[in-house]
């Protein structure tokens, strides 16, 4: 469920575009009205917009929003810019390209690990016609070798299904192969959890992790945990988590970027554009639930100004 306030009437792109000109024009950049266009319309408006303001003053917007605006105001409103697939393809290949010494791969872990096969069939189209190369060939080149690679790899690139259907004698027995692939064993048999992870769908997931607690006495997730470590468990928690419940797997993931001393932006920024379309309402909902506190009070008091204003905008009304 989406938590973005379209207004009931809606302007043409044509005069949204027009208003955003008059915003840019003089000294300075009118940004209270750049925010209150763009935070309050759809992908497919923004498209429009794009195009009827390249027809009109044969500019592109984005490199018009980018010399406007600065500092995380522009990371956050060049991202949602974008459409969802176009999106995701942006932050994995800046996270790729970014120096191997100062990047979190993180960004690439969570976007791949936590979107259905058909937003990878469609990622996969957009990142190959956007930058020339495969998605798979980037990761391979721009990932260090191990277990998180090839978890990467077998994540993208293998077909799941995605109804609700599950096979239950599978799913049994496919939670015994990982025991006796992780805690049973001495040394973990990281193939079997790639495979196992990578091939089956979420309804299938979760009734595996059913059966492994039902089995074992603890969740499957805590055997990952113990058995696993750095990107690769990162990588195998996100697929578990987010097979069972998205909502509050980006709810941990805003917590932990707004908690402690200082806010990790990039990863702020990250979820609350690529979820606001998808299922905010329901992040907000299981942050609540779990932190006590709403996500709009936690995100006003870690930002500032009109990047918060943008981000308030779209999480929507404070419930």
């Amino acid at each position: 469920m989406s938590t973005l306030a379209v207004p009931p009437v809606l302007p043409s792109p044509r005069d949204d575009a027009i208003q955003l000109y008059r915003a840019f024009k003089g000294f300075g950049c009118d940004t209270s009205v750049v925010i209150n266009i763009l935070a309050h319309r759809d992908a497919t408006q923004r498209g429009y917009i794009q195009q009827e303001y390249r027809a009109m003053y044969s500019e592109d917007l984005l490199k018009r929003l980018t010399s406007e605006l600065s500092g995380k105001l522009e990371d956050a409103v060049l991202l949602w810019m974008h459409d969802p697939a176009g999106r995701d393809a942006e932050i994995i290949r800046q996270t790729l390209m970014t120096d191997k010494r100062v990047r979190s791969i993180e960004a690439v872990t969570e976007v791949i690990c936590s979107r259905t096969p058909s937003q990878l069939q469609y990622l996969k189209q957009i990142y190959h016609s956007k930058f020339g190369v495969l998605l798979e060939h980037d990761i391979d080149r721009n990932t260090s070798s191990g277990d998180h690679k090839k978890i990467l790899l077998a994540y993208v690139s293998s077909p799941r299904h995605e109804g609700p259907e599950v096979n239950r004698e599978m799913a049994a027995n496919d939670a015994k192969v990982l025991y006796k692939a992780g805690e049973k064993k001495l040394g973990t048999d990281e193939k079997t959890f790639i495979e196992i992870f990578s091939q089956r769908s979420a309804a299938q997931l979760n009734a595996i992790s059913s059966y492994y607690h039902d089995m074992y006495g603890h969740s499957l997730k805590k055997a990952v945990k113990k058995e696993t470590s750095g990107n690769f468990g990162y990588a195998l928690l996100t697929i578990a988590q987010c097979a069972q419940n998205p909502a509050k797997y980006f709810a941990k993931v805003l917590y932990k970027a707004m908690k402690g001393l200082g806010t990790n932006d990039s990863a702020l920024i990250r979820v609350i554009v690529t979820r606001t379309e998808i299922d905010m309402q329901y992040i907000k909902i299981e942050y609540q639930k779990k932190y006590k506190k709403t996500l709009n009070d936690a995100v006003h008091s870690e930002t500032s100004g009109h990047y918060r204003a943008f981000l308030l905008a779209l999480l929507g009304p404070n419930q």
